[in-house]
């Protein structure tokens, strides 16, 4: 498992300092079923917005 994962997106709720991800799990998903051919067919299902 990755030790360490990084996100930008800073009006997340898991953003930390650094860039960090600090949910205690990250869930990803395909636009195309359980299969995807780039970084651009999937979408973050972990992301929630700061404040909610």
């Amino acid at each position: 498992m990755a030790k360490d994962v990084l996100c930008e997106v800073n009006n997340c709720s898991y953003w930390a300092q650094g860039n960090r991800c600090s949910a205690d799990q990250i869930y990803v998903v395909s636009h195309a079923g359980t299969k995807a051919d780039s970084s651009k067919e999937t979408d973050c299902k972990t992301f929630e917005p700061a404040g909610h």
